[in-house]
């Protein structure tokens, strides 16, 4: 297996929450720049066809990721009426909860009690969507998340923004350029906050802790050689896989998608 855990800063539990949600800031401007979510939409389209469902259960959503958005092009772009998307995680991030649950929209929620990825509990049916976060599990804990979507006959969609094809040291010589990036990119990071400006440009932890991160996500990121060899241990008589690349002017994005037959 390519693929090797090593830590992130964000991952610790001891790691600041404001340098944490700083990061993820930056992390969802960088989806915006990369067209995450209409990469994301165009891969969950045809299964909500397919499986005739309209609820998506985002797992490991953390600060919720580009998932609001993703709803958004579903309806517009692809006519889906009456989409609900639920966020989940097993430490659910309180503030963006209770952001997200204000807008008292019906369709869009995120819930405050854990719920764990590898034995979602009945009553949670749905397209199950892990974006950018397997790459954070080991391979037992991918491989029980994909079996416990089989088992419970949900499809279930992984995307991940780096296909880790790339030779291992190249993603260790590209933390230069990543730092450097954080300077230029943080203008455009909504909201923008002055400890986002402080940590970025007087104090510049951020772009250390985001180059880093970075470059261990790659690392960290299944190859589909790496699925392969997870997915030759999971029964497939009635369920399918389906893995590939998204080609892409910024690099190639990684997805494996999960149907019940």
């Amino acid at each position: 297996m390519k693929r090797i855990h090593l830590f992130e800063f964000e991952d610790f539990h001891w790691f600041p929450n404001f340098l944490r949600m700083s990061m993820t800031r930056y992390i969802l401007t960088m989806h915006r720049l990369l067209g995450s979510a209409d990469d994301v939409a165009q891969l969950l389209a045809p299964v909500l066809k397919r499986t005739s469902t309209h609820q998506i259960i985002d797992l490991c959503s953390g600060a919720g990721g580009p998932m609001e958005e993703v709803k958004q092009v579903l309806e517009t772009q692809y006519d889906f009426s009456n989409l609900s998307l639920t966020l989940t995680d097993l430490y659910p991030n309180t503030e963006v909860a209770a952001q997200i649950n204000a807008q008292k929209d019906p369709n869009l929620s995120y819930l405050t009690e854990p719920v764990d990825a590898t034995n979602v509990s009945k009553g949670k049916e749905g397209l199950r969507t892990m974006v950018c976060s397997m790459h954070h599990m080991r391979p037992e804990t991918a491989q029980n998340i994909l079996r416990a979507a089989q088992q419970d006959r949900q499809p279930i969609c992984i995307y991940e923004i780096s296909d880790n094809s790339l030779p291992f040291i190249l993603w260790w010589l590209a933390i230069p350029t990543s730092f450097l990036m954080v300077f230029f990119l943080t203008p455009f990071v909504r909201p923008l906050s002055f400890r986002q400006i402080i940590f970025t440009y007087l104090i510049p932890l951020l772009p250390i802790f985001i180059a880093w991160d970075g470059a261990v996500s790659n690392a960290r990121t299944y190859t589909l050689a790496d699925w392969d060899e997870i997915l030759a241990q999971l029964p497939s008589d009635n369920y399918t896989w389906k893995k590939g690349i998204i080609k892409g002017k910024a690099g190639n994005k990684m997805y494996l998608i999960g149907e019940p037959v």
